[in-house]
């Protein structure tokens, strides 16, 4: 089981539960998925590039990728109902929390003059999404994925009803904010 998951049970819960101020330990705020999205933007007719992002989605997440078609066809960006315009991984359960892990403790240290991340990535139901522009950070990226410069976003969808609940959760997991939602 994941060191981050087992941190979460024994660590986290109490002090959420008693932090938020709640009564029973199932309304305390836990990480329902991470969503890893891409997209490939202008390079849809190319196949190998195609190719090339989900296999590097796949080596960065553990998981097949399953490609985005387009929901309508638009004449101006030369683009069918139905052509393929990126790739989506969900991803639940231990793969998510070591997902989380090397996230927050090999990713966001390798990310040069690397600040934090915005709060203003909350949705307002404590989901919190955000955009990884540095896809050499993850130590399973090669210089080939580096020369791609392709960019993609992650969203961790959370239970916690308010963003502060959702911060407060996310920051006890590790991650590094620049700011704080609560002044």
């Amino acid at each position: 089981m994941a060191r981050l998951f087992k941190h979460y049970q024994k660590e986290i819960v109490p002090a959420l539960k008693r932090d938020l101020g709640l009564k029973n330990v199932m309304q305390v705020p836990r990480i329902q998925k991470v969503v890893v999205n891409v997209g490939i933007g202008k390079r849809t007719k190319e196949a190998d590039h195609l190719k090339k992002v989900t296999a590097l989605l796949e080596r960065i997440t553990g998981q097949k990728p399953s490609p985005r078609p387009s929901r309508i066809s638009i004449a101006g960006f030369k683009m069918r109902e139905g052509m393929v315009v990126g790739a989506r991984v969900t991803i639940r359960g231990p793969r998510m929390y070591d997902f989380l892990e090397r996230l927050t403790a090999v990713v966001f240290p390798r990310i040069r003059d690397f600040r934090g991340i915005s709060v203003k990535g909350f949705d307002g139901r404590g989901n919190y999404s955000w955009g990884m522009t540095e896809v050499n950070a993850f130590p399973e990226a090669t210089p080939e994925d580096i020369e791609l410069g392709q960019p993609f976003e992650i969203t961790v969808a959370t239970s916690a009803l308010t963003n502060v609940a959702g911060e407060r959760l996310l920051r006890a997991l590790g991650f590094p904010f620049n700011d704080t939602l609560i002044k």
